[in-house]
C-alpha cells in the first residue's frame, strides 16, 4: 500500500529530500520561536564557557523538525553528531560501540528515546550525569564491573510519546523543549525555502495553498510540495500555479483541512459505528484496521488541534464540529447534504 502522502512519520522518500532542505544554522529555521529564543541563550552560554551543552530532550508531535534541530545544535557548537534512534540499541554493547567512539563535546542523538529499553537506560544514567560507562563482565559471583571513562558529550533525545518517557530518564535532561505545530504562515515560509532552494517556480497562492493543507506540519509541507511539482511538469510547464496545486491536492484527496480519506474513516466511524463515542483506542483501531499508536500518535494529534477529535477518560468523542464537517445532524443522524 502507497505511504500517506500527509503521515507525518518520515518516509525513505524523505530523507533525500530532507538532507537538501535541512536548514544549517538556527537562523534559517523558520518558527518555533519561543524554543530558538532559548535555545539561542543555551548556545551562546555553552560556547562562552566553551563547554558542551546540556543534554536535551526535545518533544512533539513527528515531522516537527526536531532531528533538524538536532543538527542545526551541532552546526553551532561546531561539533560531531552521531545519530541513532531507541530501537536500533538492543544491547548494551551497541550503546557502548558508539559512545566511546564519541569526541570531546560531540552530540549523541537519539530518535525515539521513549522505545529505549530499561536496561539500556540504566546503562546510561551513569553516562550522562558522570560520563562514565559500567560494563558488566561475566555472569554470577564472578561478575566484574568495568568503568570506563567517557569524553564530555551531549545527549539529544527526540520523542513523539513524552509520557513515555520514565521519570528517571526525563530528569537527567538539563533542557527540555516542545515543538508545536506551525501556523500557515510559517508553513507557507518553508515551501517558498524549499522551492528557492530546488529551483521550482510557485506563485504566492500556490504557496498558500500547499500551506494551509498540509497539517501544520514542515515534513508534509514539503512532501506535498514535491508532488505538486511532479503534477506541474505531467499536466503544465513545470511552473506550479494555484490552479494546478487545487487539482494536484484534489487528485490525492487532501481536503481544506488537510485530512484525507483515512482521517475521514475514522472520524465516521466513530459518529456513525459508535453514535458519536466514547469508543475506546483500541476499539477504535480495530475498526480501521490501524495500531493504537499510529492512531494515538499521527492522526489524533492534528485532528484534536482542529476540534474535531476529544479524548476523554472513558474514550475518544466527536465534536458538534466533527458532525458539521462530516455533514451529519448530530439530532437526527442524517446526512445533510
Amino acid at each position: 500500500m502507497e505511504e500517506r502522502v500527509i503521515s507525518a512519520k518520515e518516509q525513505k522518500t524523505d530523507r533525500t529530500w530532507d538532507l537538501t532542505l535541512r536548514p544549517q544554522k538556527l537562523a534559517d529555521y523558520i518558527g518555533q520561536e519561543q524554543v530558538k529564543k532559548n535555545l539561542d541563550i543555551v548556545l551562546q552560554a555553552a560556547k562562552n564557557r566553551q563547554e558542551p551543552i546540556d543534554h536535551t530532550l526535545l518533544y512533539g508531535p513527528p515531522g516537527l523538525g526536531k532531528t533538524t534541530l538536532a543538527h542545526i545544535i551541532a552546526k553551532e557548537m561546531g561539533v560531531g553528531v552521531k545519530v541513532t534512534s531507541g530501537p536500533a540499541i538492543s544491547k548494551a554493547g551497541d550503546l557502548a560501540a558508539i559512545i566511546t567512539n564519541l569526541q570531546e563535546g560531540d552530540i549523541l542523538f537519539i530518535d525515539e528515546i521513549h522505545r529505549l529499553n530499561k536496561t539500556i537506560e540504566e546503562i546510561l544514567y551513569p553516562a550522562m550525569e558522570d560520563f562514565a560507562l559500567d560494563i558488566i563482565l561475566g555472569k554470577g559471583p564472578s561478575a566484574q564491573i568495568l568503568r570506563l571513562d567517557l569524553p564530555k558529550f551531549t545527549l539529544i533525545g527526540a520523542t513523539t510519546r513524552y509520557n513515555l518517557i520514565s521519570s528517571p530518564l526525563r530528569d537527567r535532561f538539563g533542557v527540555t523543549f516542545r515543538l508545536d505545530f506551525y501556523n500557515k504562515e510559517e508553513l507557507a515560509q518553508i515551501v517558498k525555502r524549499a522551492a528557492d532552494i530546488l529551483a521550482i517556480t510557485i506563485d504566492d497562492q500556490a504557496t498558500a495553498e500547499i500551506a494551509s493543507r498540509s497539517r501544520a506540519t514542515p515534513r508534509i509541507a514539503n512532501r506535498i510540495l514535491k508532488r505538486v511539482r511532479d503534477y506541474a511538469q505531467v499536466k503544465g510547464n513545470g511552473q506550479i500555479s494555484y490552479d494546478l496545486t487545487k487539482q494536484a491536492l484534489d487528485m490525492m484527496a487532501i481536503d481544506t483541512y488537510g485530512l484525507d480519506d483515512l482521517d475521514r474513516k475514522l472520524l465516521q466511524i466513530i459518529v456513525e459505528n459508535f453514535s458519536g463515542g466514547p469508543v475506546g483506542l483500541s476499539t477504535l483501531a480495530a475498526s480501521v484496521q490501524e495500531e493504537a499508536g499510529t492512531i494515538e500518535e499521527i492522526f489524533e494529534p492534528y485532528l484534536m488541534q482542529l476540534g474535531l477529535l476529544s479524548r476523554t477518560s472513558q474514550g475518544r468523542v466527536a465534536t458538534d464540529k466533527t458532525y458539521e464537517y462530516l455533514g451529519i445532524d448530530r439530532n437526527k443522524n442524517n446526512k445533510l447534504f
